[in-house]
């Protein structure tokens, strides 16, 4: 039946909703139960809303004016969709509770991190290497306000209160990983707040705000989305206060998620769990696998081949001096994506012709493999640089067709 929310805009409701769902049941289970409470009809998937503009409500009686709405809106109110939409705004409500912390969704990773910084408006930033398009926000900022970069380990009193440490965790391209808890203890001793990309850490294998994390930010386009058709940034906050400036700002930036996309996104957070178990578990196998191969550990055919054309394998799980902060911050799996260093550029360059079961493309965290010979998108990397994203295709496969890409490139004659 139609009803109407104090506010005055119609929205269907029904007499008794279905509760609310607790943070204690398991992230399987709330990725597809913690929106039940926005069922308003009988379908089980949910439909897919694409009008831009909603009614308010018919009785004038019920006409509230702008400033006096409640803000944030209640979960099934919409006005315009710039402002929210059904299929955002359920999942914005499937990643709260995964994510540990109120969020708010943008079109892309970057525009989420761009509308960051506008923001928090920092003088300065800490930051290291990591993606590429995250210093290309931060260009721009610079441009506009004359903030300053600085390293991430620059020294803690050239930070300041409300200054912003940049940790991306782990780091785009390698997947190798950052103590959280340090850099939070660093940043907020000088009054300064901590942002985390969790983007290579998606839910399941890492809590940054565990660790201290400020924000908290995702690239959604990537674990989230995880089938390499949609787009779409997150930032996940506790302060509440942040969560509504964000949420005002974005209203006038325009860089709301498209309700295709919004709708994309619940779809692929209905696996989130079980995807990225597996494609940890994947990628912990053939980085296993390779690393000790490279390492000399493996003796035979297979191993004198792999140390012909690999110098070194990256990723968190070889991170062995770390494990102290590392098993704890990461318990489930040290993600799915790892990185080889080849002998040389040429061998880079040709290896992911020779593979069938990686896709030479650039981006991550899809359910198919993917292999870049990273130079093609990103200009800062060593040209030797090979970054792997490991899907869902049975691991002893993909380990052989890495293992016949190796030995093409050994008959191939130019190691």
């Amino acid at each position: 039946m139609a009803a109407s929310h104090a506010n005055g805009i119609s929205a269907l409701s029904l007499d008794a909703q279905p509760p609310s769902q607790s943070c204690s049941l398991a992230p399987s289970t709330l990725a597809i139960h913690a929106d039940d409470s926005l069922n308003r009809s009988t379908d089980v998937s949910p439909a897919v809303h694409v009008s831009t503009t909603f009614r308010y409500a018919s009785n004038p009686d019920d006409l509230v004016p702008a400033k006096e709405l409640e803000d944030p809106l209640p979960s099934d109110t919409h006005i315009y969709s710039r402002h929210t939409a059904p299929n955002t705004t359920r999942l914005e409500t499937l990643l709260t509770p995964l994510l540990h912390a109120p969020c708010i969704t943008y079109t892309s990773g970057l525009a989420a991190l761009h509308a960051l910084y506008v923001f928090l408006n920092p003088k300065r930033v800490s930051i290291g290497g990591g993606y590429h398009g995250s210093h290309g926000v931060l260009a721009l900022h610079t441009k506009l306000t004359g903030a300053k970069i600085l390293n991430l380990d620059c020294e803690e009193e050239e930070l300041g209160e409300g200054d912003v440490v940049h940790l991306e965790t782990p780091v785009n391209p390698t997947g190798e990983a950052f103590c959280i808890q340090q850099y939070a203890e660093k940043a907020h001793r000088r009054g300064a707040w901590l942002v985390v990309d969790a983007t290579f850490g998606p839910p399941g294998l890492q809590e940054p705000f565990q660790w201290g994390a400020d924000v908290v930010m995702h690239a959604g386009t990537k674990y989230l989305g995880g089938h390499s058709d949609m787009l779409c940034g997150v930032l996940a906050t506790q302060r509440e206060d942040w969560l509504r400036g964000l949420r005002e700002e974005r209203l006038h930036l325009g860089s709301v998620m498209g309700s295709l996309e919004g709708w994309l996104g619940v779809r692929s957070l209905r696996t989130l769990d079980v995807r990225v178990q597996r494609q940890s578990e994947n990628c912990g196998r053939l980085v296993e696998w390779l690393a000790d191969l490279a390492r000399g550990g493996v003796h035979g055919v297979d191993g004198k081949v792999v140390r012909k054309v690999v110098e070194r394998i990256h990723h968190a799980s070889l991170q062995e001096s770390d494990m102290a902060w590392l098993r704890p911050q990461m318990p489930n799996g040290y993600g799915p994506v790892f990185a080889i260093t080849m002998r040389n550029e040429a061998l880079a360059r040709r290896l992911p012709s020779r593979l069938s079961l990686f896709h030479h493309a650039t981006s991550l965290g899809g359910v198919e493999s993917l292999i870049e010979w990273r130079a093609m998108s990103d200009q800062t990397v060593d040209r030797r640089l090979l970054r792997v994203s490991v899907g869902l295709e049975g691991w002893e496969d993909l380990r052989e067709d890495l293992m016949g890409g190796f030995g093409g490139l050994v008959d191939e004659g130019i190691v």
